[in-house]
């Protein structure tokens, strides 16, 4: 097996624990340089949280049904426009994300997963363990994204290590 139901437990602290400690890094920064172009993929540390949010929205809405998050996945660093709300609702998605990993069994992670990607025009099929892996893994690569935007506008940037994870986190 690819990953089992403990890993998805500990992934869904993991991002709830990074994001908390964004979303306090965040209300000091301010909505300028949140929004200010910085190179990055998606541009500024508000669109690339934003981004993390939508794809979040989406991977959840796959696995365990519901609608998709409004949007394309070339306006998702648009999704949320100010950071209060991106906050709001990273709670409340973390919060999701947290109760579906705790009732998944190593079961839940067999088989595959249909759905039409917009991105590719077209129906993809791929193992659940494989997407499960991608939704963890993307937040991951993307909020070190915004840990080097952070860095470089002069705030504080959470730790990041996941060996040091408060246990109850």
């Amino acid at each position: 097996m690819m990953i089992d139901y403990n890993y998805c437990k500990i992934m869904a602290r993991y991002n709830a624990w990074q994001n908390n400690q964004l979303s306090d890094l965040v209300k000091g920064v301010s909505s300028a340089d949140l929004s200010l172009d910085r190179g990055a993929f998606f541009g500024s540390i508000l669109g690339t949280l934003s981004h993390v949010l939508w794809g979040d929205l989406a991977w959840m809405s796959r696995l365990e049904g519901g609608a998709m998050p409004k949007g394309v996945l070339g306006d998702t660093d648009k999704f949320v426009q100010v950071a209060a709300d991106w906050a709001v609702e990273r709670k409340r998605t973390d919060k999701r994300i947290r109760l579906w990993a705790d009732q998944l069994s190593d079961d839940d992670l067999q088989g595959e997963l249909i759905w039409f990607s917009a991105s590719v025009n077209r129906d993809v099929s791929k193992s659940k363990a494989l997407c499960v892996t991608h939704m963890f893994n993307h937040q991951t690569h993307h909020r070190g994204q915004v840990h080097a935007m952070l860095t470089a506008a002069g705030s504080k940037a959470p730790v990041s290590d996941i060996v040091f994870m408060p246990e109850d986190g």
